[in-house]
């Protein structure tokens, strides 16, 4: 069991504030990880229940001198929230998880940052409203604080952007636990946007403590197709077009290898019954069981003719308008060289946005890790070559290490396209991974044991990526402590950053190392 590192004077304080103050070995050990890996030890966990208790724990950490960090659910995979230093405190935020007001007049939501993306929608489901970008596929735990920490992407993506553009204002606490708010909660932005400097900051510049965001009308019509093509370079040609015409809400798509895994995971029973739930909603239910019919039909190998496979959704203010884009889809991927095939996946994925975190483990029991560059839409295919040709050149210590890989590409917008390499390794699973994914789920997969040569080969291939990406001038999200960031920046724009830095944060203290900003000290 670790030691305790935190001073009684600290937690004494730090109970004084009224919030949950934890520090049993258990839950630091806990919170010590993320799903990629475990960090420093940390002296203590906070829970606060409001943004006062926030602030003023905030507050006390940083003047007995430890580092504050904070966690959303939990899903970072590039070090969000791990230490390289031992002695910090950590931020729980899942108690401030309140939708705090909802104006329909104004257009605009205001939530804590603890917030769930799946809590959010089911707020504003009933006034047929949601934010404009709306949820990540993780959005059954990960929270709206961490999204805009971290500039998530998914459910509205294609259209809208990142989850970022979202937002019009910010109540945000300072290092030394000043509580201050950024951004006009009706027009962003109101002069120099104070607002973008605490977005997609992974924690570096203030903690989040509730966010105001934008709201638009939820679609009423909705359309789905998928699409198998022979090569790569088809497929993002396809999507891409897709995307500067504006046409699809989300747009997606797997390499062959991801594709595989795919078909493995999902259960073809409960696609079918949350398909029938779905439409019901969208159309009654006959044509609910129709389309689980359909699901059931189709079966688990209509892609498995497919290389590459491209997933479309497209929405409207009415079913002609999202019947419309999908024909010009349709269009697109036809000329493209695509061969429309069953559209399940796209009709699962939105009949249940927020499920369970499968995904985290392969059909084998296997870990999981991304690594990802956002390109240019004419880079896509470069970059994605370029991917394949390292696994290539390590295609020996893959296969001695039993170490396989998948692709995902999505859009982002009209300009933007993410390649996302995935990594699968056969490993112990740590307490992140346990917490996550659901008991009956685990209970189906083979464990695996920890082999030291077999994660250094992980990992020095997941670094070879990183360093790839870099080299062809991809950008990121999530960056953390994974991405170079700091590189990539010219001296005049590093040095403002930094500026910036010292002024909400004089002593390194506020998640000290993410961005890869200073260390505290």
């Amino acid at each position: 069991m670790m030691a305790t590192l935190a001073k009684p004077t600290l937690i004494d304080h730090l109970r004084e504030t009224g919030a949950q103050v934890l520090t049993d070995a258990q839950t630091l050990d806990f919170f010590a990880h993320d799903i990629w890996s475990r960090g420093a030890d940390l002296a203590a966990v906070v829970r606060p229940s409001d943004k006062h208790q926030l602030a003023a724990a905030v507050g006390a950490a940083t003047a007995a001198g430890h580092p504050v960090v904070p966690r959303g659910g939990g899903w970072s995979y590039t070090g969000g929230y791990t230490q390289d230093l031992p002695g910090a405190v950590l931020f729980d935020m899942g108690a401030m998880n309140r939708v705090l007001e909802i104006n329909e007049t104004d257009m605009t939501v205001t939530v804590e940052a603890g917030c769930t993306w799946k809590t959010l929608n089911e707020a504003l489901a009933p006034k047929g409203l949601r934010t404009p970008m709306w949820g990540t596929l993780s959005g059954i735990r990960a929270t709206i604080g961490g999204g805009m920490s971290q500039n998530s992407i998914f459910f509205g993506t294609g259209q809208h952007g990142t989850a970022v553009k979202n937002v019009l204002a910010l109540e945000m606490v300072k290092a030394d636990g000043t509580l201050m708010k950024v951004g006009c909660d009706y027009l962003r932005p109101y002069g120099p946007d104070l607002v973008g400097l605490f977005l997609a900051d992974n924690g570096a510049m203030g903690l989040k403590a509730t966010i105001t965001m934008q709201l638009i009308p939820e679609a009423v019509g909705h359309g789905y197709a998928t699409f198998a093509f022979d090569t790569a370079e088809q497929q993002l040609a396809a999507s891409t077009a897709i995307a500067r015409a504006g046409l699809a809400s989300e747009c997606f798509g797997f390499d062959p290898h991801l594709n595989a895994i795919r078909m493995k995971r999902d259960s073809l029973a409960a696609d079918a019954r949350q398909l029938v739930g779905m439409m019901k909603k969208q159309g009654g239910i006959l044509k609910g069981l129709k389309e689980g019919a359909k699901v059931a039909l189709a079966g688990r190998d209509f892609l498995k003719d497919a290389k590459f496979s491209l997933h479309v959704m497209t929405e409207g203010r009415n079913q002609p308008a999202a019947d419309a884009d999908l024909a010009a889809v349709r269009q697109i991927a036809l000329e493209n060289g695509g061969r429309e095939v069953e559209n399940t996946i796209p009709k699962i994925v939105r009949a249940n946005p927020f499920g369970p975190a499968t995904m985290i483990l392969s059909p084998g029991g296997d870990r999981w890790v991304p690594v990802h560059g956002v390109v240019r839409n004419r880079d896509a295919a470069k970059v994605f070559n370029a991917v394949a040709k390292l696994y290539d050149d390590n295609k020996e210590l893959m296969d001695k290490h039993g170490i396989f890989h998948g692709s995902l590409i999505a859009t982002i917008g009209a300009s933007a396209v993410v390649v996302e390499p995935c990594l699968y390794w056969p490993d112990a699973r740590n307490p992140v991974i346990d917490d996550a994914v659901p008991d009956d789920h685990l209970a189906k997969l083979p464990t695996h044991a920890h082999d030291a040569e077999v994660w250094a080969a992980v990992c020095h291939i997941k670094d070879q990526l990183v360093d790839l990406l870099f080299a062809m001038g991809t950008v990121h999200m999530q960056i953390a402590r994974t991405y170079r960031y700091l590189d990539s920046l010219d001296p005049a724009s590093l040095a403002l950053l930094k500026a910036v830095k010292a002024e909400v944060d004089p002593h390194g203290l506020m998640n000290p190392g993410s961005l890869g900003l200073a260390k505290a000290g």
